[in-house]
């Protein structure tokens, strides 16, 4: 069990990233425009990584592989756009905490759909009647946060 710690600590890191990161996001938003702002955070983003990746030695794989690569998975570059896009346009309208407890909710559904049927390459994991319920249970809770 302790082996699963680290690897669910850092996915919580990840969490509490999102959710600064839609926060400055938004209030670039704010000041440049939405489309503005999706350019900037993935400019920004790009350079980072190039840093990372070409002068920091960081990767540990193959970008001449890059063609071996299911074409869904290139996705990933849209799907990124559209969420900076969609997290800087709602966290102004509807506050922090209920965009991101609507994020993760959606995430936590998608993510369950994606396991159970072994969607994009995944090994397929079942959707429980108990991962039902502590969806239902997330979505009450949801509920409870964005009640006003």
């Amino acid at each position: 069990m302790p082996l699963k710690i680290l690897p669910l600590l850092i996915a919580a890191f990840s969490g509490v990233a999102m959710a600064v990161q839609g926060t400055i996001n938004s209030a670039l938003g704010k000041v440049i425009g939405l489309w503005e702002s999706t350019f900037i955070v993935h400019l920004v983003g790009l350079l980072v990584v190039t840093l990372l990746l070409f002068l920091c030695k960081l990767g540990d794989g193959c970008l001449t592989d890059i063609l071996k690569a299911p074409w869904y998975s290139y996705l990933g570059g849209i799907l990124g756009v559209l969420i900076i896009y969609s997290v800087v346009l709602s966290i102004p309208k509807v506050g922090v905490a209920p965009a991101t407890t609507a994020i993760v909710l959606g995430q936590v559904l998608t993510a369950g759909l994606v396991d159970h049927l072994g969607l994009f390459g995944m090994n397929k994991i079942p959707f429980s009647p108990y991962n039902l319920m502590g969806t239902l249970l997330m979505a009450g809770g949801a509920w409870l946060i964005l009640k006003q």
